[in-house]
């Protein structure tokens, strides 16, 4: 298991804390933000893989935003996959 921290950008989440075993999320900590929903998604992710949860939060946006807490969580899954050189 290993543990991959993320500060995301442009949202009002503060920072994502991933609990990883290989390409399986295991759990996720969510600092900041909307607290409910964040943590009906963390409980949602628990135990997928990470090109699922990819496709389905990957390009999520918050009203008016570019982005969201969603698509920040495949942004951070990306740069996760891509630091242990993951084919996703």
């Amino acid at each position: 298991m290993e543990t991959f921290v993320y500060r995301p950008k442009g949202v009002c989440s503060q920072q994502m804390t991933f609990t990883m075993d290989g390409d399986i999320i295991r759990d996720v900590k969510i600092v900041g933000g909307c607290a409910g929903n964040l943590l009906g998604i963390s409980r949602i992710l628990k135990d997928k893989k990470i090109s699922e949860v990819m496709e389905a939060f990957h390009g999520v946006r918050c009203g008016m935003k570019a982005t969201s807490c969603p698509d920040q969580i495949a942004t951070a899954l990306q740069a996760y996959a891509k630091q242990h050189n993951m084919d996703i």
